[in-house]
C-alpha cells in the first residue's frame, strides 16, 4: 500500500510517500504527481519525501523518473532509495 500526503506552502508542494511504491499504487502516484500536480504548482517547487518508503518496484522507478524529469527534488530515504535515485539521475543524462 502507498499513502500519498500533500502539504502545500507558498514556495513548495511537498508529497510525503509512505509504504511501497509498487503496482497498482504506482498508477495513483503517476496520476497524482506527473499529471495533476504539474498543473497546480504555479511556480512552486515539487519536493518528494521518501523517508517512509519501504520498497520500490520497476513501475515505481518509472513513476519517480517521471517526477525527476519534471524537476522534482527528493529528500530522505535510506541507502536503497538513494541508489535508486542515483540510477534515475544517471538515466536522465
Amino acid at each position: 500500500m502507498l499513502k500519498i500526503s500533500i502539504k502545500d506552502s507558498q514556495t513548495r508542494r511537498l508529497l510525503v510517500l509512505e509504504g511501497a511504491i509498487i503496482a497498482p499504487w504506482t498508477i495513483e502516484l503517476s496520476t497524482a504527481a506527473c499529471q495533476d500536480l504539474a498543473n497546480h504548482l504555479a511556480g512552486r517547487k515539487l519536493v518528494i519525501d521518501l523517508r517512509g518508503v519501504t520498497d520500490i518496484s520497476a513501475d515505481g522507478e518509472e513513476a519517480l523518473y517521471c517526477l525527476l524529469v519534471q524537476g522534482a527534488k527528493f529528500r530522505g530515504g535510506g541507502i536503497f532509495i538513494k541508489e535508486v535515485l542515483k540510477q534515475l539521475a544517471q538515466r536522465m543524462r
